[in-house]
C-alpha cells in the first residue's frame, strides 16, 4: 500500500542540532550542580526531558522540582544561546516540497516544546510552508520518544490507516517510537546515528537531500 502521509521529525532531521541539544543539557545539568559529559549525553539526544533527567539525576522529574528547574533552563539555553548555532539539514525545505508536491500530508512529531519548535521551524527554513497545526511536540504527549505517545498523538490528526502513513527520523528512538505506534520508518543519518542504531528503519538516506534524489527508487514512491 502507498504511503499517503508522513510523520517528520525535526531535530537531527531537519535541522542539524543534535549537538548544541547535548551540550545545553550539559550546561543546564552542570548549573545545577550535576556533572554529566557531552559523551553521556549525546546518544540520547533524541529523548525528551521526561526520559534524560532520571538517568543523570535519579529521582527527579522533568515535570517538578530541580528537575523541572534542569529542563526549564536548558529550554532557556537552546532559545537565547543555541539557535543561533543550529543550521538546516541538507535538502531539508526541498524534501518537505518534494513531500508535499507528491501530495503527502505532512505533520510533525518532536520532543521539542511548542515554543521551541517554532524557532526550529525557522532553522530550517520551511516555517511559511509547514503549520503549527500540523505538529504534534512535547505539549502533546506525556512521555517523549522512545515511547509512542507523541507518534500516536500525531497519527490521530490523519484519516488513514496505519500502513498509509511512515515516519521520517534521524534517531533510533524515531524508529523504535514509530514501531511501537504500529507504523514503519525511513530513517537519515544526518542525527549522528550509524546504520547498525538505524537497522530498524526500512531505508536508510545520508540527508534528506540524500532522500529526495533516491525518491523515485523510495518507500515513499511505493504504488497502490
Amino acid at each position: 500500500m502507498a504511503f499517503k502521509g508522513v510523520i517528520l521529525d525535526v531535530d537531527g532531521t531537519l535541522v542539524l542540532s543534535n549537538d548544541v541539544h547535548a551540550q545545553a543539557w550539559v550546561e543546564a545539568f552542570a548549573k545545577f550542580g550535576y556533572q554529566v559529559k557531552y559523551e553521556e549525553v549525546r546518544p540520547l539526544i533524541g529523548m525528551g526531558g521526561d526520559q534524560i533527567i532520571p538517568k543523570f539525576a535519579p529521582g527527579l522529574s522533568d515535570s517538578e522540582g530541580k528537575g523541572k528547574e534542569i529542563t526549564d533552563y536548558r529550554k532557556e539555553l537552546v532559545l537565547d544561546k543555541f539557535v543561533p548555532q543550529m543550521s538546516p539539514a541538507n535538502g531539508a525545505r526541498e524534501m518537505v516540497l518534494k513531500l508535499q508536491e507528491q501530495g503527502k500530508r505532512l505533520v510533525i512529531a518532536t520532543s521539542a516544546s511548542s515554543k521551541v519548535l517554532t524557532s526550529l521551524l525557522k532553522v530550517a527554513k520551511v516555517d511559511d510552508i509547514l503549520s503549527q497545526d500540523d505538529a504534534t511536540s512535547s505539549n502533546d504527549a506525556e512521555n517523549s520518544k522512545p515511547a509512542p505517545d507523541i507518534v500516536q498523538v500525531a497519527l490521530k490528526k490523519f484519516e488513514m490507516l496505519p500502513d498509509e502513513i511512515v515516519m521520517i527520523g534521524d534517531t533510533p528512538y524515531d524508529i523504535e517510537a514509530a514501531n511501537k505506534a504500529g507504523i514503519e520508518a525511513i530513517a537519515v543519518r544526518s542525527g549522528g546515528f550509524d546504520d547498525s542504531q538505524l537497522k530498524s528503519a526500512i531505508a536508510i538516506y545520508n540527508d534528506a537531500a540524500d532522500l529526495v534524489e533516491n525518491y523515485d527508487n523510495s518507500p515513499l514512491a511505493r504504488a497502490e
